[in-house]
């Protein structure tokens, strides 16, 4: 790493321990020490000079290798690196060469949920993925319990308040409407999404997800990778997150990645 002083939860993210927005919550919980104080956030380090512990365990200043895969997360996996209560976790799924690197999801999914995840050790594209600025469209296959009418569809885009916070969809459509123009599966799109929003908005209308599955960030498919596989992402295939998909749709664009099996 560079001698040159860098934020605190950039050098976290670096060195794989956690992204930026963890290493930001980590910092503001006081779990982070710069040579045997209480980091503060925004506060700058020199790697390879200044002592850093996280929870009282140092923090190497060697820098990983850039590695950025996409996997295909089964249901009952968690995305999450630490959690004592769930031992299975995503991060299973690493080809046995990358194991030993520390890997964290780039936009997670919840446990029940299946489908596309990025795992990655560079902690600046996970920060560009996951930040606000970003318009990074992900799109999704709903399975509801029951049909669910074309004539809600806008509630879903214009959304709804709920405990407080409004949870909405940027794109939603019936996939195979029957002649009734109801359908129980739906197309939907999301960009930056609160923990478990879909199943939440759903939830709110009446209506219960079955399965949820992730089949599309930006241009990048799901398409091709098995159940629990994984593969290593090219330059192009990384810059494809972040390209917006074509504005028109059509049920043969996701029908083969969505099957309900």
């Amino acid at each position: 790493m560079s001698d040159e002083p860098i934020r605190l939860q950039k050098f976290l993210a670096d060195a794989g321990v956690c992204s930026r927005r963890a290493a930001e919550a980590a910092i503001t919980n006081g779990e982070v020490w710069v040579n045997g104080q209480v980091a503060t956030l925004g506060q700058k380090i020199v790697p390879g000079a200044d002592k850093v512990t996280v929870n009282g365990t140092p923090i190497r200043s060697a820098e990983q290798p850039r590695i950025t895969l996409v996997a295909h997360k089964p249901r009952g996996l968690i995305c999450s690196n630490d959690d004592p209560h769930n031992p299975e976790t995503v991060f299973q799924l690493l080809p046995r060469i990358w194991a030993k690197y520390r890997f964290f999801c780039a936009g997670r999914l919840d446990k029940d949920s299946e489908g596309l995840v990025i795992l990655t050790t560079d902690g600046d594209l996970a920060h560009r993925l996951m930040h606000p600025s970003s318009i990074v469209v992900k799109r999704y296959y709903v399975l509801l319990e029951q049909p669910f009418p074309a004539g809600r569809l806008n509630a879903l885009t214009n959304g709804i308040l709920s405990e407080g916070d409004r949870l909405k969809v940027e794109y939603a459509a019936l996939v195979n409407p029957k002649s009734d123009k109801t359908s129980k599966s739906l197309d939907v799109h999301l960009h930056h999404g609160k923990k478990r929003e879909i199943r939440q908005l759903f939830l709110a209308l009446g209506y219960e997800v079955k399965r949820l599955r992730r089949y599309q960030i930006g241009a990048l498919r799901l398409k091709g990778i098995p159940l629990r596989g994984a593969k290593q992402l090219s330059s192009k295939e990384i810059e494809s997150l972040f390209q917006a998909p074509p504005t028109h749709y059509r049920a043969a664009d996701y029908s083969t990645d969505t099957h309900e099996d």
